[in-house]
């Protein structure tokens, strides 16, 4: 029998499986899909907005070209660590259920079941758009995922939304030739847009490059068109593809399912103990941006890791201890 089965193998999953064996606890991660699985999904070419030291565990370095990781060095860095640390990972394997009660645990999965004394549900929120729920929606040339510009090369672009995500693909689909359309239900840019990418943004607005919809919403979408509701009524909008980048969701069926208690506060938090991440349900813990419930902006693989550690020691010796991050590990994004 495993100490504990950490489900996830992201980054804060990696971490937790490196504590645990720090802290001589046995550990399987599970993940339905690749390693990092988030991160694969990411745009090909991304840069992170943290340095490298942040996005670090285990205390490996992080080597990189220039300031900021790109996707595919965080890719190889985490399945580095990975091997180094000879993680137990189960990788495409999708977790059911988890039976029993603690020191008890029966985890459940698409290929068997797993004796574990404790369980770590690391499951982020990168798999669940937040849908639009408008007719049409499910065609195929909507995409809530982002991944590169090429495809979009001389055909009209919807880009829905006005955070970091929506501006990058609106200027990077843009500058490859697509004609862009920008729909935003509020009334201006977000002020999160980082920095060095607003001015490009709103000059590109400003010169009629990127046309922007403000107060506007998609009410239909249709094969070769979009209709919309604006401050002007409704109107149609010639259209070939919709890049919808609404934002991200856990997977609150999932944690159901796992009986972990959703709270009611606006953003669905599911219940867990403030230092030790432990919830309502007894040896059953939750690490990572799936703290924050619907607020996503508030945990990330810079401060998330650092539940590892927590979890771990609660795990091992029971004490409890407040968690101390300095200000490096906050910061306000989509």
């Amino acid at each position: 029998m495993k100490d504990l089965v950490i489900i996830g193998a992201g980054p804060v999953g990696l971490a937790c499986g490196i504590q645990a064996a720090r802290h001589n606890l046995s550990a399987m991660i599970i993940e339905k899909g690749a390693l990092v699985n988030s991160l694969v999904g990411y745009p090909t070419h991304m840069e992170f907005f943290s340095t490298a030291e942040l996005l670090e565990i285990g205390g490996h370095p992080f080597p990189t070209l220039s300031t900021k990781p790109t996707r595919p060095e965080a890719l190889k860095y985490y399945c580095r660590v990975a091997d180094v640390e000879s993680l137990d990972v189960r990788l495409y394997e999708r977790v059911q259920r988890v039976d029993g009660t603690d020191n008890h645990f029966s985890v459940v999965t698409s290929k068997g079941a797993y004796p574990c004394r404790k369980v770590v549900v690391v499951t982020g929120f990168f798999d669940i758009p937040n849908f639009l729920n408008v007719p049409g929606e499910e065609l195929p040339k909507v995409t809530h995922y982002y991944r590169e510009p090429y495809p979009y090369a001389g055909q009209r672009v919807a880009v829905i939304g006005a955070k970091n995500s929506a501006a990058k693909a609106a200027l990077e689909c843009y500058h490859y030739g697509a004609e862009v359309n920008l729909i935003h239900r509020g009334n201006s840019l977000s002020d999160k847009i980082k920095y060095w990418i607003k001015p490009d943004i709103e000059n590109r607005i400003r010169e009629g490059s990127i046309t922007v919809h403000f107060d506007t919403q998609v009410t239909s979408i249709e094969p070769d068109r979009l209709m919309l509701n604006g401050p002007k009524g409704t109107f149609s909008l010639g259209n070939d593809f919709v890049i919808a980048m609404t934002g991200y969701r856990p997977d609150y069926s999932f944690l159901e399912t796992l009986k972990i208690a959703i709270q009611d506060d606006e953003f669905r938090t599911p219940f867990h103990h403030a230092e030790t991440f432990e919830t309502n349900r007894p040896g059953l813990y939750i690490a990572g941006t799936v703290c924050g419930g619907l607020r996503t902006s508030r945990w990330f693989i810079e401060n998330g890791r650092f539940h590892a550690a927590q979890i771990m020691r609660h795990i091992s010796t029971g004490t409890v201890e407040p968690l101390k991050l300095d200000q490096r590990y906050w910061k306000t994004a989509e």
